[in-house]
C-alpha cells in the first residue's frame, strides 16, 4: 500500500493543496492521503494562527468528496485527541511544536514493511529542509513528492538536502539548467518531483483577501468559503 502523509498549517486548506494532493494520488498510485493540520508548527511559532478545531474543520469539508483524503488528528493537541491505535498520549502536547519526523514514525508504527509512505511538500518548504529536526532521518523513513514551480532546477533540490545526503558541488553542476521535475534518486534519498502542479495560490493571501472582503470563490473549495464566511474567520488580519 502507498500512503501519502501531508502537513501543514493548513490556514486555510486550498485549492493549490488540493490539486497537488490529487496529482501525487495519480501519479504514484497512493491508496490514501493523510492531511495533517499541525498545532505547533517549528517554523511559525511566533505566527498567530487560526484555532485547530478549525483548520481540521476545513481540511474535512475541502477533502469530503475524495474518499482517499483523510482529515488526520495525528498532530491534535491533547484535549483534542481521540483513540488513535499505537498513539501514546503525552501530558503538554500543545505547548509542544510538532516535529514531521515524529509524526512521519508514528504513521510508520501502523504501516507494513512492505507499505511505502511519500511525504508531500512544496518546494519552497522544501529549501529549508537540511534545518528540519532530524532531517537526515526523514530521508529514511519516507519518499518525498515535492510540488515544483519555475524558477527552481534540480541543483536547487540536491543542495537543498541535509550536508551528509548532499552531492557533490561539481556533481550537481549539470543540474543547473535543468528544471525541477521527474525524480531525483541519490544515495540515501528518493525524491519526485511534480513539475505541472503550481498554482499561484497561498494561504496568506487567502487570508488577506477575506480581511479586505474579496471574494474567495477561486481560491477555495464551496464549502470551505462558506465555514470561513459563517464562522468569521480572518476578519481582525
Amino acid at each position: 500500500m502507498n500512503v501519502g502523509l501531508f502537513g501543514g498549517t493548513f490556514d486555510p486548506i486550498h485549492r493549490g493543496h488540493l490539486a497537488m494532493a490529487r496529482a501525487a494520488r495519480e501519479r504514484y498510485k497512493l491508496n490514501r492521503i493523510l492531511f495533517v493540520p499541525a498545532n505547533v508548527p517549528p517554523h511559525k511559532q511566533r505566527q498567530p494562527l487560526s484555532g485547530y478545531p478549525h483548520r481540521y474543520a476545513m481540511i474535512a469539508l475541502a477533502a469530503s468528496q475524495d474518499k482517499d483524503f483523510v482529515p488526520s488528528l495525528l498532530e491534535a493537541p491533547e484535549e483534542l485527541e481521540t483513540d488513535i491505535p499505537g498513539r501514546k498520549k503525552e501530558k503538554e502536547r500543545e505547548a509542544k511544536p510538532n516535529y514531521t519526523i515524529d509524526t512521519v514514525e508514528r504513521v510508520k508504527q501502523s504501516l507494513k514493511k512492505a507499505d511505502r509512505l511519500f511525504l508531500l511538500i512544496g518546494i519552497d518548504a522544501f529549501a529549508d529542509i537540511a534545518k528540519w529536526h532530524r532531517s537526515e532521518d526523514l530521508f529514511r523513513e519516507c519518499e518525498f513528492v515535492v510540488a515544483s514551480r519555475p524558477g527552481y532546477s534540480l541543483a536547487d533540490v540536491a543542495n537543498a538536502l541535509p550536508a551528509r545526503l548532499r552531492p557533490r558541488e561539481e556533481a550537481t553542476r549539470p543540474f543547473h539548467k535543468q528544471a525541477a521535475k521527474g525524480d531525483l534518486v541519490l544515495t540515501g534519498v528518493n525524491i519526485h518531483l511534480l513539475d505541472d502542479v503550481y498554482q499561484p495560490i497561498s494561504s496568506t493571501a487567502i487570508r488577506e483577501a477575506v480581511a479586505a472582503g474579496k471574494p474567495l470563490g477561486r481560491f477555495l473549495e464551496p464549502a470551505v468559503a462558506d465555514y470561513i464566511k459563517k464562522m468569521e474567520l480572518y476578519k481582525s488580519r
